[in-house]
């Protein structure tokens, strides 16, 4: 038997396979409208977790390790299986009904009150600016007043970096994200070009010190270690940049922006001192209040996942058989006081299109922790 023999078998083999998938989906229906008619649950665990080891038991008595295989097959099609159970059904009523109360735009830009961290000359103003354009944002020392500043309603929005495209996640902002489950209004990606800033005189070549938030440190590593400046972690870039203008030490300079060095009378010593060119930061608009615009491109959830084997994988699965492509998964502890995760997804998606609707109603049935945290619009 030659390879086109065998490729011929399997071919015959699949035919049938299709035959009897359709014939399990068909009989999946049925059993939705019982479930329905007789008030169940939709999700029965006990029974997946007998059909599995019957599998992986059946194939293994055929072949021994042929049962692992078998058993992510059927998993997969058992998800599916319950995936139409939950459509059939309209799963998820609470979240259909806040999906449809929406606010359909952002509040403009003249009456919006907007809330950042840091001073004037932060890159978070910037990010500000560029979604509110004309705003005078107020300033808060924390990320977390930030949200203390949206919670008491003293604003409508708050502006937080959440990753950058060299130094990777804004951890502190991921956990209050989860903490305190604000949705997101809206995004942008804001291209970040550090500059190294000094008092007037400053010599590069005399200078004995650094001072940035963390991630300014981090994503200048490569320019700090070639002049071995000592990096001191701020605040904030504007206020390390404040700092060093008030400070009249000459051997010591910030990384901020070159607005700030404008704002605050300083010289620029070098530019683009970034390790990465192309160097970014993602910024998201966090509120109070639900708001999808009709031009939405991007969703964000927040989800605990059941102690089993395999369960990230099938919810992974869950989000490519709807054809929707994942751009983000971060997972934070869970802080109470075990070894439990959450998990944050983002991913390309607007609910104008009813399946994505079907699968998030459905994991908000299943899932522990389950807060849809918005559908915005995400500038680049």
């Amino acid at each position: 038997m030659d390879l086109s023999d065998i490729r011929r078998e399997i071919d015959t083999i699949d035919s049938e396979l299709i035959k009897l998938i359709c014939r399990r989906m068909d009989c999946s229906e049925r059993v939705a409208e019982y479930k329905a008619a007789n008030n169940m649950a939709i999700l029965n665990e006990k029974r997946e977790k007998e059909i599995i080891n019957r599998v992986k038991e059946s194939c293994d008595e055929y072949r021994d390790g042929y049962g692992n295989a078998a058993a992510i097959v059927f998993a997969t099609m058992m998800d599916a299986s319950r995936g139409l159970q939950h459509q059939i059904l309209a799963a998820g009523d609470r979240l259909r009904s806040s999906i449809a109360g929406a606010k359909r735009r952002l509040i403009p830009s003249d009456r919006a009150r907007i809330a950042c961290q840091g001073i004037a000359g932060a890159y978070s103003h910037e990010a500000a600016a560029n979604i509110f354009p004309g705003t005078r944002p107020q300033f808060y020392e924390t990320f977390e007043d930030v949200f203390a500043a949206i919670r008491d309603e003293q604003a409508d929005y708050g502006i937080l970096p959440v990753e950058n495209s060299s130094a990777g996640s804004v951890n502190e902002v991921y956990d209050l994200v989860m903490k305190y489950r604000f949705t997101i209004a809206a995004a942008v990606e804001l291209p970040i070009n550090h500059c190294l800033l000094g008092l007037p005189g400053s010599d590069l070549q005399k200078l004995r010190a650094v001072y940035s938030h963390p991630q300014g440190l981090a994503q200048c590593g490569d320019f700090i270690a070639q002049h071995r400046l000592e990096p001191r972690s701020y605040i904030n870039t504007a206020a390390a940049a404040r700092m060093v203008a008030q400070s009249g030490d000459t051997s010591i300079s910030a990384i901020a922006s070159s607005a700030a060095a404008k704002i605050y009378d300083l010289h620029i010593i070098e530019e683009n001192i970034q390790s990465v060119n192309e160097n970014s930061t993602r910024f998201i608009v966090i509120s109070r209040d639900l708001v999808i615009p009709d031009d939405a491109n991007k969703i964000s959830l927040i989800f605990a996942l059941p102690h089993v084997t395999g369960s990230l994988y099938r919810i992974l699965s869950r989000f490519a058989m709807a054809g929707l492509n994942l751009t983000k998964l971060e997972s934070r502890p869970q802080r109470n006081g075990g070894f439990d995760y959450l998990f944050y997804i983002d991913f390309e998606g607007n609910f104008g299109n009813p399946g994505t609707i079907d699968l998030l109603c459905a994991l908000s049935e299943e899932l522990p922790s389950f807060s849809f945290i918005g559908n915005y619009k995400e500038l680049g």
